[in-house]
């Protein structure tokens, strides 16, 4: 029995050699296939008549990159000193020694020509780090996103402009990045990124940039980079604060422990879908966003214009460098606004890039792999029942404005404002309260009752015209958009604010993107 468990340990022993050989041998394929595919680009250059690899143009645009020492990488420069010995020693025709040089003196800038890029979004992380890239001389830039340009969209979204509202963002993109370099080649890919198609758009390009705003899009990007084997560069912001990670960077196969690692092993488990807030909702500061971007497209620029190095290290790091995955996070009201935390190399039991994967390319075409289930539906749910909600026209007509005796004793209700006092401060009702959403939500009592027998102490947070108003008199709730005042109404009545139904609340329904619709035209949309 022994003998048997031992030849069974010998031949997976065996087996994962001969699979590590095998991936071996196909990187190296890999590298050689596009050393031949630039040495024929360089033999249809010569036959032209070009003794240079860049067109003239292209010298003037690049140059100031171009002499910064990092795009002129080691490996490649130490090539440059055979070919000055072979041309001193041996006496390489001259013809042939300058292509050659030529070609070492700016290897960076070559590799960027030769590189496609693909970013996921169009928005306030993709147009900066979309118009650097163009501006440093990528080869061929892909853009996805199904969105339309809005005018709520031009504080940050550098690309698109006032004229271009109404257009899809990645034609006006692609619009103004020609105008800024037409020396590239740019793909729109005009819809949402799906599971069933992202493995067919991803195939084409060198290297994935998420520039989304939603969880399950960046778990479906980072699943199909690790399985296509493409780095990742993965971003996001809100408020006044981002973060940025370079994922499976060097890319392995799922197994293969020196690979970088992937947004699973960061993020085993998705946030609450309740927890998620979008630029829409907690706005965003368009600096800060573009920063995020910006350095997007410098990790892009570090990535593409390494050459491959097969010898990592079990962590996924060069020998003789210090650099390991790192998650770093920006703080645009902190000092310093930077700092940087260490990440773990791949994780043994991931469901993408480690040997135990259970989410493969079939799995997400097939569509087994449910990243909207994973995680949680963001569309609102209705708390309330149908009688618990009014329209803005149907609270108008219950409560008119018209400053009569008659009206002035009618209008005893309590309008509650929960929008975040920032929100508020732009524009409100008259006479209605304001109490932050965050504020009740931060209150651990929120299931204390309210009865005859039992009196406990209210929560802070409820305004003292709720506890000295007449005890008949209706509440109403507001939001922005109809979602949060939903929660309120159901904790003002877990308070027995509503006294078994006796009493009347419930909320404004479409909160106040309905109220301009149907009250007030100049009501402000922000």
């Amino acid at each position: 029995m022994d003998s048997l468990e031992h030849s069974c340990a010998s031949l997976r022993a065996q087996i994962a050699a001969t699979e590590k050989q095998l991936a071996g041998l196909k990187r190296e394929l890999e590298i050689a296939e596009k050393a031949a595919a630039a040495t024929k680009t360089g033999h249809e250059k010569e036959s032209s008549g070009r003794k240079w690899p860049l067109l003239e143009e292209e010298y003037k645009r690049y140059g100031r990159q171009m002499i910064v020492p990092q795009l002129g990488l080691p490996g490649e420069f130490a090539l440059f000193f055979p070919l000055v010995f072979y041309y001193v020693v041996i006496n390489i025709p001259m013809a042939i020694e300058q292509r050659l040089t030529s070609f070492c003196i700016h290897p960076g800038q070559l590799r960027l020509r030769s590189s496609k890029v693909l970013l996921v979004g169009a928005g306030g992380l993709g147009c900066p780090a979309a118009l650097y890239l163009a501006g440093a001389g990528v080869g061929t830039i892909g853009l996805v996103d199904g969105d339309t340009v809005e005018s709520s969209n031009l504080h940050r979204q550098v690309l698109h402009r006032s004229q271009n509202v109404g257009k899809l963002k990645v034609d006006s993109a692609i619009e103004y990045l020609q105008e800024l370099n037409p020396h590239l080649t740019y793909i729109a890919h005009r819809s949402h990124l799906t599971p069933e198609d992202a493995p067919t758009i991803f195939k084409d390009y060198d290297l994935i940039l998420d520039c989304t705003d939603n969880p399950a899009t960046r778990y479906l990007i980072s699943d199909t980079a690790v399985l296509l084997g493409k780095p990742l560069v993965s971003a996001s912001a809100l408020r006044t604060e981002g973060q940025l990670m370079v994922l499976n960077n060097p890319p392995r196969a799922p197994g293969d422990k020196t690979g970088g690692p992937c947004y699973r092993c960061v993020f085993p488990k998705p946030p609450p879908a309740d927890s998620v807030v979008s630029c829409a909702d907690g706005g965003i500061l368009g600096p800060v966003v573009g920063t995020m971007g910006v350095l997007q497209a410098l990790e892009a620029i570090k990535v593409l214009s390494v050459p491959p190095v097969d010898n990592h290290d079990e962590a996924g790091n060069l020998p003789g460098s210090s650099s390991s995955p790192s998650l770093l996070i920006f703080s645009a009201y902190s000092s310093p606004p930077f700092r940087s935390i260490r990440l773990r190399s791949r994780r043994a039991n991931c469901a993408v890039c480690s040997a135990e994967a259970t989410v493969t390319l079939d799995t997400i075409m097939g569509g087994s792999t449910d990243y909207v289930f994973f995680c949680g539906s963001t569309t609102p749910q209705a708390l309330l029942a149908p009688d618990e909600r009014v329209s803005p026209l149907e609270y108008r007509q219950r409560h008119p404005t018209v400053d009569s005796p008659e009206t002035i004793e009618k209008k005893s209700h309590i309008m509650i404002d929960v929008r975040e006092k920032v929100q508020f401060d732009i524009c409100n009702l008259e006479s209605s309260i304001n109490v932050p959403i965050s504020t009740i939500l931060s209150t651990s009592r929120s299931n204390a009752a309210i009865s005859s027998e039992d009196h406990p102490p209210l929560p802070y947070w409820v305004p003292d015209d709720v506890k000295s108003a007449d005890p008949n008199s209706p509440i109403y709730v507001v939001c922005r958009l109809g979602n949060d005042s939903q929660i309120v109404v159901r904790k003002l009545k877990e308070l027995g604010l509503d006294r078994d139904g006796e009493r009347y609340i419930g909320d404004i329904r479409g909160g106040f993107h309905a109220w301009r619709q149907q009250i007030d035209p100049e009501w402000p949309e922000y």
